[in-house]
């Protein structure tokens, strides 16, 4: 059996499609979960949204023991949280940070990813779709 491949989204995703458009754009979460399954194919997708610190560490956690890789958008926390960061650093596969804003061009606060520190590789700006990008992308490092 293939292992899953996990797409944690952190808080306030899932008011994708209605906040802050002119940011974020239109598309809700429901539809970046569909790219994601289509970028990834066969592999199995393990799509999860959560406002809880806790619950994302929880998933993390899972994917420790039975994921291939980790696309993560930690929002809001990938500026604030050391516990996230700590979770991360146990899982032995690639992962992709992934924000739909390019973080680089907003306010000073969005320049420092704890999460950066750690990833594989970092996906920002690319809007909704760079969902795909890292699906696609973290198919071919997983095989590597």
């Amino acid at each position: 059996m293939v292992k899953p491949i996990y797409v944690i989204n952190g808080p306030n995703l899932n008011r994708l499609g209605k906040r802050e458009p002119e940011i974020y754009g239109t598309t809700t979460l429901a539809e970046i979960e569909a790219f994601c399954r289509d970028a990834a194919g066969d592999t199995p997708i393990r799509f999860h949204q959560s406002n809880s610190e806790a619950q994302i560490i929880d998933w993390i956690h899972e994917a420790i023991d039975e994921g291939a890789g980790i696309v993560i958008n930690p929002a809001g926390f990938s500026f604030t949280s050391i516990a996230i960061l700590d979770a991360l650093k146990m899982f032995s596969g690639p992962i992709i940070e992934l924000h739909i804003s390019n973080i680089h061009r907003r306010e000073e606060i969005y320049h420092r990813s704890l999460v950066s520190k750690i990833a594989t590789a970092v996906i920002a700006g690319l809007g909704p779709r760079g969902y795909a990008t890292a699906v696609k992308s973290l198919r071919e490092l997983a095989d590597e």
